[in-house]
């Protein structure tokens, strides 16, 4: 673990956790990020229990997830870049040698702060503008629509309007195949008629 307490690669490996994170915030799922960001946190925090540290530096990374959180629930690119600062000024400066403001190598830190800001901004703002993306399928553009019944409907059953299956619903027996109207729609259920 000796490897651990050169201050260079416990910033890079505070950094991936700290990557990791935000991505799993952004990106719930599966829990391989989650999973790896605690693995990297706990690597850095045996780093930071064991070097020295600024302690004002933890507290800027630590303060850095609160406006990625607003940046990320409010679609709001100005809190994402206050993130990125902060996550990246608190790394830099976390880990402290006796009379210097900067243990990591500058190299180190320039370089790996600004390709993990980047990739955060492009991967978040790419994330944000998703989420802010309306739906483009109207579906009450369905009604009125004409259809063809795809099993028997005997009050619930399924048709095809312009080429997707629909769960439909009516108030009379429609046999397979028949050609059939939307008249509304109730939820993701249609409503509709046979067609004379």
């Amino acid at each position: 673990m000796n490897i651990l307490l050169d201050p260079n690669l416990a910033y890079l490996i505070l950094l991936g956790g700290i990557l990791l994170s935000l991505l799993a915030l952004a990106t719930p799922g599966t829990g391989v990020l989650e999973i790896s960001a605690v693995f990297c946190f706990l690597l850095a925090g045996y780093a930071i229990y064991t070097l020295s540290i600024h302690w004002w530096a933890l507290v800027i990374l630590l303060i850095s997830v609160i406006p990625f959180f607003f940046a990320v629930r409010g679609r709001n690119k100005i809190f994402l870049a206050v993130s990125i600062l902060l996550m990246v000024i608190g790394a830099m400066f976390l880990f402290a040698r006796e009379g210097e403001w900067l243990s990591v190598n500058p190299l180190v830190a320039f370089v790996s702060s600004g390709i993990t800001a980047a990739f955060i901004w492009f991967v978040a703002v790419k994330f944000l503008d998703v989420i802010a993306t309306r739906p483009t399928h109207d579906l009450d553009a369905l009604i009125g629509q004409t259809g063809e019944a795809r099993s028997n409907i005997d009050k619930d059953g399924s048709i095809q309007v312009n080429g997707e299956l629909w769960s439909a619903r009516s108030e009379h027996k429609i046999p397979k195949g028949s050609s059939v109207r939307v008249l509304r729609r109730d939820g993701f259920i249609l409503i509709i008629e046979k067609i004379e």
